[in-house]
């Protein structure tokens, strides 16, 4: 029996690593959908991949990191033939995360994302200090094999920084916030209408504005706003996705707002609104979780308060308050 246990572990393990692994690789072929060339290399507005790596490692442990190396070759593998460099590409993709997690643990943050500063440091150290690594590994690494010249290093540097950091803000998020949704019985009908309703919204809003040549992007942000204050990050998390989307495509195809910029505005103002969008719904969801807390624990205070008083005086907290005064 002790020996079943033992061996099952480690295949519970490698099933794991192996799933993640493949969950990654598709995440990237998604994100490979929309790429762009910045001095001769592949880099995407928006990288999932690093989303759903910095989540799996928050919610299940650092042993997960072999998962995403295996996903990084296998993605460089259909891209270009395999060679030296793939080796830096590998340990930034990897690093990255890991010490991204491991910031996040040393400064107490919390998965469930209920308190302003966990919002603030998924921000400033998940996205923005740790995908300092890979970016840094990834354009170094190409610099080192001679397919990246030395004076291109910063755009391509900061091309591979932004679509890590969007893959942290937009999808880390999203898969945080569905790890704590209820079960679909446990939520009323009217909730999930309202819910789909709002994303139907976005989603409708989303594309008018981005064939509409003038600059109206700014329009899906009060539809953030609203499943924000309605959903918190549950509802805001895939409104956020779902504008990031659209607009990438606009802005690759130079469509709408994005017509006639170059590729440098164009990803400009993209990352602009990308950013501007997920971390509005990031922080503002929570904001209100966290006073909706506060709320919560403030009730349950009065009501234990008013069962001791029960149990010192009956019937004195049903009476009236304030009480009337004597004269």
């Amino acid at each position: 029996m002790v020996r079943t246990e033992e061996l099952r572990r480690p295949a519970t393990a490698a099933v794991t690593i192996v799933a993640l692994a493949a969950l990654y690789f598709g995440s990237a072929r998604i994100g490979l959908l929309e790429q762009v060339v910045v001095v001769d290399t592949v880099v995407t507005p928006l990288w999932p991949p690093t989303g759903i790596a910095l989540s799996s490692l928050l919610l299940l442990g650092l042993w997960t990191w072999p998962a995403f190396a295996l996903g990084t070759l296998a993605i460089v593998a259909t891209l270009s033939p395999l060679d030296f460099g793939v080796l830096g590409i590998m340990a930034g993709n990897t690093l990255a995360p890991v010490c991204a997690c491991l910031m996040l643990r040393r400064v107490g943050f919390r998965p469930a994302l209920d308190r302003l500063r966990d919002g603030v440091a998924l921000v400033l150290l998940g996205a923005f200090a740790g995908m300092v690594i890979s970016a840094t590994f990834g354009s170094g690494t190409q610099v080192l094999t001679g397919q990246l010249p030395t004076g291109d290093f910063w755009r391509t540097w900061a091309a591979w920084w932004v679509g890590d950091a969007m893959g942290v803000l937009v999808v880390t998020p999203l898969v945080l916030a569905f790890r704590t949704l209820r079960r679909p019985r446990a939520i009323p009908l009217y909730r999930w209408a309202e819910a789909t309703t709002l994303l139907a919204c976005t989603a409708a809003l989303s594309v008018a504005v981005v064939k509409s040549p003038l600059s109206l992007l700014f329009l899906v942000f009060p539809l953030i706003v609203v499943a924000a204050l309605r959903f918190q990050l549950a509802g805001a998390a895939p409104c956020v996705l779902v504008v990031s989307v659209v607009a990438i495509n606009a802005a690759i195809h130079r469509a709408g707002p994005f017509q006639g910029q170059s590729l440098l505005e164009a990803m400009v103002n993209l990352q602009a609104l990308n950013a501007s969008a997920a971390l509005t719904a990031l922080l503002l969801s929570a904001i209100i979780t966290e006073q909706l807390a506060i709320r919560y624990r403030v009730e349950h205070a009065c009501a234990e308060l008013a069962e001791v008083v029960d149990r010192l005086a009956p019937g004195e907290s049903r009476r009236r308050w304030p009480p009337d005064e004597r004269r």
